[in-house]
């Protein structure tokens, strides 16, 4: 595939976040530019500035990251590959788990520690103010309300915008609202992994964006399916599943994430694809 492609996340249509965020309907998750076990900086520092650069070139307008991959590296590398940031530029970014190497998370809400490091993602990023900021996962050992206060009290404080919750099921999306708007959720979501289904209905009920993560984890139940509607449009298999996320719902805002000039323009050309029905429907029955 060439860098000329002339593939644009245009093509996925728009979603307006919180009432005055638009960005089109595909961004870009961030990651995948670290090291391996998402942590520390990626091998590849130049190939990884080269990504971001060119993902924003081809209209994405959403980037995703958080204070833990790497950690602290990708939101560093976000800012020093596009900083300043072009004025339709959205990052979001998140806080609430902590690492003790390769491969590891903990949980960390307490209202003190996500202070901080919304502290420290406002001067790593190079912002007066994040856009819009997620409480990574809720963390069982301090109470729901108390690590979302913490989110609210900053939103006020304007340090961020907007609030968003990420791996929460439905009531804790109802216990949060209660404190603080919510525009966006990030659960685990792909045409084989629909255990957010009940979370998805309400954030379309709700206007809520839904930013779903691992979304090409196709599977190999679903696998044959979209095998056989991607031989028919003549693409890959992932483009049909990002196609099939993008038509599934229109509070869908799929991001995924890559270190690959090739991937993330296959990515960015599935904004273009159009299922019909009985294709949606052959992937959507499985």
């Amino acid at each position: 595939m060439s860098e000329k492609s002339t593939a644009s996340a245009a093509a996925a249509g728009t979603i307006t976040i919180g009432g005055d965020l638009t960005v089109n309907r595909l961004g870009y998750g961030a990651m995948q530019l670290t090291g391996e076990g998402v942590w520390g900086p990626p091998e590849d520092r130049e190939n990884a500035t080269f990504v971001l650069r060119r993902a924003v070139e081809l209209g994405v307008n959403l980037i995703d990251t958080a204070d833990a991959y790497g950690p602290a590296a990708n939101e560093e590398l976000i800012a020093e590959a596009l900083y300043p940031y072009p004025s339709d530029l959205v990052i979001a970014t998140k806080g609430g788990l902590t690492r003790g190497g390769p491969r590891m998370w903990d949980r960390d809400g307490r209202p003190e520690y996500l202070q901080a490091r919304i502290e420290d993602s406002l001067r790593r990023l190079k912002l007066d103010r994040i856009d819009i900021y997620q409480l990574h996962a809720p963390d069982e050992k301090t109470p729901f309300a108390d690590s979302v206060g913490a989110l609210a009290q900053a939103r006020t404080a304007g340090k961020i915008r907007h609030v968003g919750l990420s791996n929460v099921h439905l009531d804790q999306l109802r216990e949060a609202q209660k404190i603080v708007p919510i525009v966006s959720v990030q659960n685990r979501y792909s045409a084989s992994h629909r255990v957010s289904e009940e979370v998805l209905t309400y954030c379309e009920q709700s206007g809520i964006a839904f930013i779903p993560w691992f979304p090409l984890d196709n599977g190999a139940v679903v696998a044959a399916a979209i095998d056989k509607v991607a031989a028919a449009h003549r693409t890959t298999p992932h483009q049909i599943a990002l196609a099939w996320l993008l038509r599934r719902s229109p509070m869908m805002l799929p991001i995924p994430g890559t270190s690959s000039l090739n991937h993330l323009l296959e990515n960015v050309e599935a904004a273009s694809i159009r299922l019909s029905d009985d294709e949606f429907n052959a992937i959507d029955r499985v």
